[in-house]
């Protein structure tokens, strides 16, 4: 009897939240892409070196909302979480973690990052960042991704804006090259989610999310993200076109773009079962590869 008492109560001992728990409910890799997004925004900002006080606080403060949003975005979508083998093993999904706790630590991490943005920044990053994780938490996952096949479309601009986020906290302006940088991921969204769901639209199916190759099929999904694929390119040109970037990051990007298109070829002439799910990987891979060039370019000058 004292041994199942034992059993029992090592049971529950595991089943408590970890660190690690919290730390998934935040999408940890994904902000870390998001945050590169933003500090390529501050550097090229400004012609010298942004100040590092104010990186290290917009920096912050962008994480913090960022994880928040992922939280909240955990705790709206757990019932599909579990439909779905590649989200069934989170946190929330599995009980891990009680919504409640879940709510209050999205909102506590939200309140804390926008508070820093506010105080230590400037007001305007605090506020589109709100936006941000407003479009992206309630807006995109809420409705969006339940209502129309152009879900990842539309609600990608809330995940294109770190680098305008990177960019108002140096200049405290708006700026066309800042909204440049954002067309690029808005850009690159789709080709990138779509390419995941042509490979998940199984598991898409039976949790009822419409997804474009569900509702329009998966030859129509291969052609969209070919054509965008096509825009992605177009814009990542259009800082070298617009004087924002030198030779340096044209001469990354065109070979960049190469690659990128031959992978994504392979997906519009569907050449292999796999290419879907490579092309989502590469495509993780080739928005970190532009933005890296775009950073080398403005800062080779200054070495």
């Amino acid at each position: 009897m004292s041994s199942l008492v034992l059993a029992e109560k090592s049971s529950r001992q595991s089943a408590r939240p970890q660190w690690r728990d919290f730390w998934e409910l935040g999408k940890p890799r994904v902000v870390l892409v998001m945050l590169v997004c933003a500090l390529v925004g501050m550097v090229l900002a400004t012609p010298v070196l942004p100040d590092i006080g104010r990186v290290i606080y917009a920096t912050l403060g962008i994480a913090m909302a960022a994880m928040g949003a992922a939280a909240f975005n955990h705790l709206l979508d757990q019932r599909l979480d579990r439909l779905m083998l590649r989200t069934s093993k989170r946190p929330l999904a599995q009980g891990r973690i009680p919504p409640w706790q879940a709510a209050l630590y999205a909102s506590l991490l939200s309140l804390l990052g926008l508070s820093l943005l506010w105080l230590e920044v400037n007001p305007l990053t605090s506020v589109l960042t709100a936006a941000a994780l407003l479009g992206y938490a309630l807006i995109y996952t809420r409705f969006l991704k339940h209502a129309t096949p152009q879900n990842i479309t539309i609600g990608g601009l809330a995940g294109a804006a770190p680098p305008l986020l990177g960019w108002t906290a140096i200049t405290n302006r708006v700026e066309a090259d800042a909204l440049l940088l954002v067309l690029i991921i808005f850009a690159w969204t789709p080709p990138h989610f779509w390419a995941l769901a042509i490979h998940k639209q199984d598991e898409y199916r039976r949790a009822g999310v419409p997804m474009l190759p569900i509702t329009h099929g998966e030859g129509f999904t291969r052609l969209q993200i070919w054509l965008y694929a096509w825009l992605t390119v177009v814009m990542t040109l259009m800082p070298y076109v617009s004087g924002m970037s030198g030779l340096v990051y044209l001469l990354l990007i065109v070979p960049l773009n190469i690659r990128f298109m031959q992978i994504n070829w392979r997906v519009w002439r569907a050449t292999s079962a796999q290419a879907p799910i490579q092309a989502f990987w590469f495509s993780i891979r080739y928005i970190l590869y532009c933005f890296a060039a775009l950073l080398l370019d403005h800062c080779l000058p200054v070495f």
